[in-house]
């Protein structure tokens, strides 16, 4: 009963420390440090609200529910081009396209 015991500690904590690698070095940072976490969702939710932010929102959610992709878990999103067309475009490829480019939100610290 100990070896079974034992293992099952160190799987479970081997198992832990994977999902925590497992995530990006900022995600890690945020999910130690709670006050760091609530002054980005403090950022986040002023950066959010500004006029620019909800405007270019609120064209897309537009777009998605006339193209008839809104809430019907498709997985598609729209999606502004370089030339500033809408399009639809798999979620996940729109929403990681600019995670690691200078300038972007997500670089700053």
């Amino acid at each position: 009963m100990d070896k079974v015991k034992s293992f099952t500690i160190f799987f479970t904590t081997f198992a832990n420390k994977r999902k925590i690698m497992a995530l990006k070095k900022s995600a890690r940072n945020y999910k130690k440090n709670p006050a760091s976490r609530k002054k980005k969702a403090a950022y986040d939710k002023k950066y959010d609200a500004t006029p620019a932010r909800r405007k270019r929102r609120a064209e897309l959610v537009k777009a998605n529910r006339k193209a008839g992709t809104y809430g019907n878990g498709d997985g598609l999103d729209m999606s502004h081009t370089k030339k500033g067309k809408i399009v639809k475009e798999k979620a996940s490829t729109n929403r990681a396209r600019n995670k690691y480019k200078a300038g972007s939100r997500k670089n700053k610290k």
